[in-house]
């Protein structure tokens, strides 16, 4: 049987990715399990997601530390409480500073095919207007190791989506949220293999 990792989830809204998660959990096509969930909002429904599945939830608001290392200390102390082995940012819209020790530990999903499309205040439907304004006629999402700059860390498993001349913001990103489901489980899935290996900017996929 294949190792379940053990997954600290950050989020900050709906928690449409954690639900892909645990119903991909539930199916058994995850080597997963979510041991804690992290909002930076109080009043995120993904919190009754994780409530629904007798999952351990906290909402830490960036409002209440003085700044972004004392914000990101109290975030890491709970997933080191839970033992978590890899944390994933799941549409979580606060900065933080990644410790050391969690370095090629974190996972990111961006929108769009990384370098484009990228960097700070890109995010959620902003990526997919500047897609279609811009034109482009493909699109799609990236999941990669996060460091402390945005979407700049190695891109593990990209998943290209077609854009067509009709398309609205709304239908890009339908089309590559589906890309996502299937993208982020299957990094999750490398990782839980131990088929991972950083090489500088790059991640090797190692053979199974």
């Amino acid at each position: 049987m294949a190792r379940k990792v053990s997954l600290g989830v950050l989020v900050s809204g709906g928690g449409t990715t954690l639900q892909n998660f645990l119903e991909r959990i539930d199916e058994g096509t995850l080597n997963a399990r979510v041991a804690c969930v992290i909002s930076s909002s109080a009043d995120a429904y993904a919190l009754e997601r994780a409530a629904k599945y007798k999952i351990p939830a906290e909402a830490l608001m960036r409002s209440d530390y003085g700044s972004v290392e004392e914000f990101s200390d109290a975030i890491f102390k709970i997933l080191d409480s839970h033992e978590v082995e890899l944390v994933t940012l799941a549409g979580f819209l606060k900065l933080i500073r990644i410790p050391p020790a969690y370095m090629g530990y974190v996972m990111n999903i961006h929108p769009a095919l990384v370098p484009a499309f990228c960097g700070d205040k890109m995010y959620g439907m902003k990526v997919h207007e500047a897609v279609v304004e811009r034109g482009v006629k493909v699109s799609g999402c990236t999941v990669h190791f996060a460091d402390n700059v945005y979407d700049n860390g190695p891109i593990i498993v990209q998943k290209p989506v077609p854009v067509y001349d009709s398309d609205s913001p709304e239908d890009v990103q339908r089309r590559v949220f589906e890309e996502e489901k299937e993208a982020y489980s299957e990094a999750i899935n490398l990782f839980a293999a131990g088929r991972l290996r950083i090489d500088g900017r790059r991640v090797i996929v190692l053979p199974a």
